[in-house]
């Protein structure tokens, strides 16, 4: 009986404050269920505080897009070695770099689509075009591409490391030599880049670019290594940069976390699996380039990464509904 009395007691204050809800919104009243008859100073605080945190993330969205300085003449004769640069964001950030008038460095496994790249670069109107063909997996080769790109340009202004290796989605892919192989490819060899280039940069004052991913600030299913490799480079370059900072050192450090839609290539190692499409990102370029030269300290593209970044923290575990919508989960035990 006294569970009976209960339940229509809270049906009808329901009821009620819904009423109520309605005659005062407009009046500014966020009370919500609770029939109270109290201005808003007096009433509950729930509605008011999500009100004015939305406020408040809008602002913060407008205050930091709005605040742009990039100077494209900036860019002007500066001195830039770019990874991954024959396809994707990396070939697009070569052709923005080469309208802008920058000395290029290029480099990435596969030496015809460089030759492709290289010459849409001169025919762009840059300076300077040099390029070799690296494959990261191999330990010795970042030493190679870092002293080539010194011997050619005779300095760095800036560093733009963005290329990739993948491997096919699935529980295969979790296996140690998988692992170590990307290991080596999306962390390792930023790594021996940034150790090597760093001295030039320190003498130019110049920029280190990474190219990150949404991956390596939230994890998802089948890219554990993958993963892995990202959240090594957020944590290795969050760390330099405050080493950098403490030793006086002006080197800006700008780590980029991009989408799947915006890294074709990244696209091949999860097909069948994500129903996320890929496609070319030149405007992901373009906020990668204007993220380096304003020598910002993140850059985020889409945008709506920063927001969902946030709510990582506030939300560390997303249902599995939510997984599911971006998983073709049928697929997902064939690549077991």
């Amino acid at each position: 009986m006294v569970t009976w009395t209960r339940w229509w007691q809270w049906r009808w204050r329901r009821g009620q404050g819904q009423e109520h809800l309605h005659r005062n919104w407009g009046n500014g009243c966020a009370c919500g269920p609770d029939l109270c008859g109290h201005p808003l100073s007096r009433c509950r605080p729930g509605g008011a505080m999500k009100v004015l945190l939305l406020t408040g993330l809008g602002a913060l969205f407008f205050a930091y897009y709005w605040d742009d300085n990039f100077n494209p003449a900036s860019l002007q004769g500066a001195r830039v070695l770019l990874t991954g640069a024959s396809a994707g964001v990396g070939e697009e950030l070569a052709y923005h770099y080469a309208r802008l008038g920058s000395h290029l460095v290029l480099t990435a496994h596969t030496e015809a689509l460089l030759q492709k790249v290289v010459g849409n670069c001169r025919k762009l109107g840059a300076p300077k075009v040099f390029y070799i063909a690296a494959d990261m997996a191999s330990p010795e080769v970042p030493g190679r591409v870092v002293q080539f790109a010194l011997d050619k340009l005779g300095g760095l202004d800036y560093l733009v490391l963005n290329h990739l290796g993948s491997a096919p989605a699935g529980t295969r892919a979790r296996s140690a030599q998988a692992t170590r192989w990307l290991l080596q490819v999306n962390f390792l060899s930023y790594v021996q880049l940034t150790s090597l280039a760093l001295p030039s940069l320190t003498d130019s004052r110049g920029s280190l670019v990474v190219v990150s991913s949404l991956l390596g600030r939230v994890p998802t299913s089948f890219s554990s290594p993958y993963s892995a490799a990202k959240f090594a480079l957020d944590g290795f370059f969050g760390s330099l940069r405050r080493e950098l900072d403490v030793q006086d050192v002006n080197v800006a450090i700008t780590m980029c976390v991009l989408g799947l839609r915006d890294r074709a290539e990244a696209a091949e190692g999860v097909r069948g699996v994500t129903r996320a499409r890929a496609a070319p990102g030149p405007k992901a370029a373009l906020a990668v380039i204007r993220g380096g030269a304003t020598r910002a300290s993140g850059v985020f593209y889409p945008w709506r990464f920063r927001l969902l970044c946030l709510l990582r923290g506030w939300l560390p575990r997303p249902r599995a509904w939510f997984i599911r919508q971006e998983l073709n989960v049928t697929a997902a035990p064939a690549a077991a």
